[in-house]
């Protein structure tokens, strides 16, 4: 595709709109507006025009305003003025007359009916920190939402999120194809969506392409869905509720899912419960190291590391560690603190005040580097028993990992 084709021929220079779904009540929501040239029957993208840095900014600029010019006469002439239109912007070539030429074309179609609070704008590319943020601020005062684009591959910059304040993260799917997709990639996913509730931002998983995909976004948070899997783009808008019945379906399903995991997770709880409780009441007048030890004689399969904290995170007794031939002491774990741990003080409390064990979310171990889970109960007051469970029990459990 030569560049001074499309400049020279910007009549065929065209918006398509990708639908935006939402999880409240599976609607469309909103459009990604994208640039795309026809040529004779074909229609082409023109996102490599965008990002070749060969063609010189003003270029860039001209057709990127010309696919947003036609994008908000359509969006113009809508009746609905609840949809949002995703507007694409490299950062850079915003920055060239600091921002004045977008905004101006955003308000000049306000008295067409467009409100600027019906536009997002996705931030694409990486610029001055200082001079962005000051933009954006500028440009939400007039009620434009911004979204931070691709948040989480390896091109995003983490560090802009907090000083750009963001009312929309947007994740990229492309990565996690399929269910054979590594547990530390999955819960750094899981950990932007505990970002973006700490920010109040809401979350936008782009690229879904699989039923999988959109069970992830919908598990984690998401809140707004768009991909291949839901709706390509297109030159026309379409109904709002064009998938509502399929949406609706899909994710009663997800619901029924969620709920069995949660009650096995449950069911295990009380399981182990129940079982340590037993073997603790048989076995409360030894000392905390034969405890352990005579302990780990009934857990075989179970369980491949334990020890006893005080309630300051403190160790009191020795590792009794499964080294996979045999159950062995690792005393230099005495007196070791764990406060440090997320969570750790606040399962204290809970154990105290509940009176019942507790099982951990999924984590990888330190040492060695499998997922697994931590079961912790109270012994008393003052001592309570952490149980690091085995990944093969837990992979019998279904629904677990």
């Amino acid at each position: 595709m030569d560049a001074l084709d499309i400049l020279t021929d910007l009549e065929n220079v065209v918006p398509f709109f990708q639908p935006i779904f939402n999880a409240e009540e599976h609607r469309i929501i909103g459009y990604e507006i994208l640039g795309r040239y026809k040529r004779g029957n074909e229609e082409m993208s023109l996102g490599s025009f965008f990002q070749d840095e060969t063609i010189p900014e003003e270029y860039r600029n001209e057709v990127d305003n010309a696919v947003l010019t036609k994008a908000l006469e359509i969006a113009s002439q809508t009746d609905d003025r609840d949809i949002l239109w995703f507007v694409n912007r490299d950062a850079e070539l915003l920055m060239i007359d600091d921002g004045e030429q977008f905004l101006q074309l955003i308000l000049s179609y306000r008295e067409k009916g467009l409100n600027p609070g019906q536009i997002v704008l996705e931030i694409s590319d990486r610029h001055e920190q200082s001079h962005l943020e000051h933009l954006l601020n500028y440009y939400k005062t007039f009620g434009m939402k911004v979204a931070i684009d691709k948040v989480g591959n390896e091109s995003s910059h983490l560090d802009r999120i907090a000083g750009i304040e963001p009312e929309i993260l947007k994740i990229d799917m492309s990565s996690l194809r399929s269910t054979a997709s590594g547990p530390s990639y999955l819960d750094v996913l899981h950990s932007l969506s505990i970002l973006a509730r700490k920010i109040g931002a809401t979350l936008l998983f782009e690229n879904i392409e699989t039923s999988y995909q959109l069970q992830f976004a919908w598990k984690n948070g998401g809140r707004f869905y768009q991909g291949f899997y839901l709706r390509k783009p297109e030159a026309a808008l379409v109904e709002k509720d064009i998938l509502k019945d399929k949406l609706k379906t899909q994710i009663h399903g997800f619901i029924l899912s969620e709920k069995k995991r949660l009650h096995s997770f449950f069911e295990l709880r009380n399981e182990l419960h129940l079982k340590f409780n037993e073997l603790i009441t048989r076995n409360k007048r030894s000392d905390t190291e034969e405890m352990l030890i005579t302990l780990s004689k009934n857990l075989e399969g179970i369980a491949f590391r334990m020890y006893i904290c005080d309630e300051d995170g403190f160790q009191l007794s020795p590792n009794v560690y499964n080294s996979g031939e045999k159950w062995i002491l690792q005393p230099e774990y005495l007196n070791k603190n764990w406060s440090w741990r997320p969570y750790f003080l606040e399962n204290i409390i809970r154990m105290r005040t509940g009176k019942k064990g507790i099982l951990s979310d999924r984590y990888s171990d330190i040492e060695s580097g499998e997922v697994i889970r931590t079961f912790s109960l109270p012994l008393n007051e003052k001592e309570y028993l952490f149980v690091d469970l085995s990944p093969y029990f837990l992979n019998e459990k279904e629904g677990l990992f």
